[in-house]
């Protein structure tokens, strides 16, 4: 009996590590998988700018869910997924389509046309991160350390700072409407990661972007017969990246991240997207950026390690 009990404490111990092990890399790849999404997202403002170059901007936000969902149904198809979700979750993809197919595009879009940079968008939703993670803690029940919590607080006053540094001390209604698709997209990824832990990220932005169908394709429609359309190289491309890159693909690692990682940690990734954003600002639209930048991307980054340590 001795001998029994001693193995199967032996066991035990050699057991019982590995969870942790596991668990560990678990949420680092969660982490490795929401930079990416970051990544196809930091190239939203810039493309938004160049399709609204020869589209109107209702149409652009619109129009590029129309391109996603277009995408989106042949993939169901393929994989002999059903287009529409079960019932018991329409309330959870028609809240994601809420905040990423409507609130996020028609808030973001219309601050980009009524005069907001690129840049300046870019820090602002520089604050996504603080917000999904407060969203997840109202709707997944996440529950993370004080000390996150201190590591968010920084990099959101980070944020702010660069963001009122940049925008003369003033708040305008651009930056109204940018608050609008700060909270938009933190409750869309909120919900879709709560779902992604138990099916494929592409599924879960797939059926809202199916069940937001019925409005977007024919508002495109309608927008695109009574609006001016002045297409070119440069505007089509920038169209077709915010609706097959930041509206379909982007979300494929995006949400599988949010659900390994966990919204709140794995979210504080997003806290970079601001500075690629400007990165592709600069190549693509050509804004300037000197100084305030650099410290804003220093202090950024080092909050995203603080973030990324506390477990």
């Amino acid at each position: 009996m001795r001998d029994n009990d001693s193995a199967t404490a032996t066991n035990r111990v050699a057991v019982l590590p590995q969870p942790t092990a596991s668990s560990a890399g678990f949420a680092w790849q969660g982490t490795a998988l929401a930079f990416i999404g970051v990544f196809a997202f930091s190239g939203s403002f810039p493309s938004t700018v160049l399709a609204m170059r020869g589209f109107d901007p209702y149409l652009v936000a619109m129009g590029r869910a129309v391109i996603a969902v277009a995408v989106a149904v042949v993939w169901l198809l393929a994989a002999r997924v059903p287009l529409l979700p079960p019932k018991s979750e329409w309330r959870s993809h028609g809240l994601i389509a809420l905040g990423v197919v409507f609130g996020f595009p028609l808030f973001s879009g219309v601050a980009l046309d009524l005069g907001a940079s690129t840049s300046h968008a870019a820090v602002v939703i520089g604050l996504l991160p603080a917000t999904t993670a407060a969203v997840a803690v109202l709707l997944a029940g996440e529950r993370p350390r004080a000390g996150f919590w201190l590591a968010v607080g920084a990099g959101a006053l980070a944020v702010t700072a660069f963001t009122l540094s940049r925008g003369g001390g003033h708040v305008t209604l651009p930056d109204v409407l940018l608050a609008g698709a700060l909270v938009s997209a933190a409750v869309g990824y909120a919900e879709g990661a709560k779902l992604t832990r138990t099916r494929p990220g592409w599924q879960v932005i797939s059926h809202a972007l199916v069940l937001a169908a019925p409005v977007t394709v024919p508002v495109t429609a309608v927008l695109a017969a009574v609006t001016d359309v002045h297409p070119s190289p440069s505007s089509i491309a920038g169209f077709a990246y915010a609706g097959l890159v930041a509206m379909f693909l982007g979300f494929i690692p995006w949400y599988a991240g949010l659900a390994r990682g966990g919204i709140a940690r794995a979210g504080q990734t997003q806290l970079v997207q601001p500075l690629l954003t400007l990165v592709w600002a600069w190549l693509l639209v050509g804004e300037r950026f000197g100084l305030v930048t650099v410290v804003g991307a220093v202090a950024v980054l080092v909050c995203v390690a603080f973030t990324q340590r506390l477990r």
